[in-house]
């Protein structure tokens, strides 16, 4: 799958940045594994912290507010920004719990919110997985890399 991504990334000669919070650089990680990565790949913002969203993403305080960091406004906002402040075709954002805490009934751990900003659009998927922290990240960096390849796809 990360081979096909940075294949059509290059193919398309397409930038990429990433945002995200409960991977914690996971996926940008990942994505500079591929050799040429640089062809493809601007670079990302670990926004962790709600105030780094809000200062350097420009996560609005009312959506935190109101739906709260894990939620899909906040994924949504996430990826415009970190796409408009690194000047890219695309941006990925994650926002979730990946516990062993933090979770809730209303947002259990393992909720993900994964955003994908492109010159079409933002879009938002929630998802839930059921690992220990480390398997939640990897899984929440996987389901994120599925849905950038699935968008790469129908540019073919």
């Amino acid at each position: 799958m990360l081979e096909r991504i940075a294949s059509l990334l290059k193919e398309k000669k397409l930038w990429i940045a990433t945002a995200e919070s409960c991977t914690g650089g996971l996926i940008g990680h990942t994505l500079t594994n591929i050799p040429g990565s640089s062809e493809y790949y601007k670079g990302g913002i670990i926004a962790y912290s709600n105030e780094v969203k809000m200062k350097i993403l420009g996560v609005k305080r009312e959506t935190l507010e109101s739906y709260g960091a894990v939620s899909e406004q906040t994924a949504r906002q996430m990826a415009e920004g970190v796409k408009r402040v690194l000047e890219t075709d695309a941006a990925i954002a994650t926002t979730g719990i990946a516990g062993p805490g933090g979770g809730t009934k209303e947002k259990p751990v393992g909720l993900v919110y994964i955003g994908l900003a492109t010159p079409e659009g933002v879009e938002a998927r929630k998802f839930v997985f059921h690992g220990d922290r480390l398997q939640n990240k990897e899984s929440f960096c996987n389901a994120a890399l599925k849905m950038l390849l699935e968008y790469l796809e129908k540019l073919d």
